[in-house]
């Protein structure tokens, strides 16, 4: 399995698409905005000019959109992937979306006798750069086995965690994680501020102590330094955050953090620094506290 059409080149796509290159695979490349594909193409890459020129003579295709609705235009509409593929194909949606979505493309594939997996990805820019994603994986066990050659090259580690949306599940709950995570921080550092402590020691403490998150160490160091860079950019942490209350209300689960934290994203979404890093969420708590985390 050697050829390997790739849709969807934004910060985490065009760093797989990339590792693709180096791994030796032959890639075809599409993206929304064709521009985005000319690192590729000098790099090697084939570029197609519709998601359904990009499928066709490729035995796997890759794909990591934004959203479910890009999935849906990408997917299913004129022109998509699914006007175009055909058996021994298999595809993987590597994006982060509600398992419904991933369950649907799977049932579609399956009229074309296409094989499908939800691979969603843990990490972001530099992890896509370097090839050290987490990758977690739903589907057909043999499927799975069949394309984890080609997953390798993208990643630090690959998890199988069972049928059809049990990767999109579990992107969804690490993501919830991460969110809380972020929240805790800036609630902290926030509480540390006004207690009148030096936030770089108080992350020297957390550093070392058994609660210790690289999180806390990577976003720690970027809000003391006001760098609100977006390698997971806060518009997104809201897309994920309105798909976990959804995921988390059709099975009837308790959610209570998650529901603060989103709030608070939608605050700071609200406040323009949806284009910022997922860490801006933090700059809604200094608002309300009335403080900035500085040294």
């Amino acid at each position: 399995m050697k050829r390997i059409a790739y849709l969807g080149l934004g910060i985490m796509g065009s760093g797989m698409a990339t590792n693709l290159l180096k791994a030796g695979y032959d890639v075809t490349v599409w993206n929304r905005n064709p521009e985005s594909c000319k690192p590729l193409v000098e790099q090697g890459a084939t570029q197609a000019q519709t998601p359904a020129k990009a499928v066709e003579n490729a035995e796997a295709i890759m794909y990591c959109l934004a959203n479910d609705n890009a999935v849906e235009e990408v997917v299913f509409g004129q022109d998509g992937i699914l006007s175009n593929v055909q058996s021994p194909q298999i595809a993987i949606d590597m994006s982060t979306v509600h398992p419904d979505t991933s369950r649907r493309q799977a049932a579609a594939y399956a009229e074309k006798q296409v094989e499908f997996l939800d691979a969603p990805v843990f990490g972001s820019k530099n992890e896509s750069a370097a090839g050290g994603l987490w990758i977690v994986v739903g589907g057909k066990r043999h499927v799975f086995e069949k394309v984890k050659p080609i997953l390798e090259p993208l990643s630090e580690t690959i998890h199988y965690l069972g049928d059809t949306g049990k990767g999109a599940s579990m992107k969804l709950i690490g993501n919830s994680i991460v969110a809380t995570q972020i929240e805790a921080l800036g609630e902290a550092m926030i509480l540390a501020t006004k207690a009148g402590l030096n936030p770089k020691d108080v992350l020297d403490v957390l550093h070392v102590v058994d609660f210790r998150s690289p999180i806390f160490d990577g976003i720690g160091k970027m809000l003391v330094e006001r760098d609100f860079t977006p390698s997971f950019a806060l518009k997104h942490m809201l897309k994920d955050a309105n798909l976990i209350a959804r995921f988390a209300q059709d099975l009837n689960s308790p959610t209570p953090a998650a529901a603060i934290v989103r709030e608070t994203i939608k605050t700071a979404v609200n406040q323009g620094w949806g284009e910022e890093n997922a860490s801006a969420l933090i700059k809604a708590l200094e608002l309300e506290a009335g403080v900035t985390i500085e040294p």
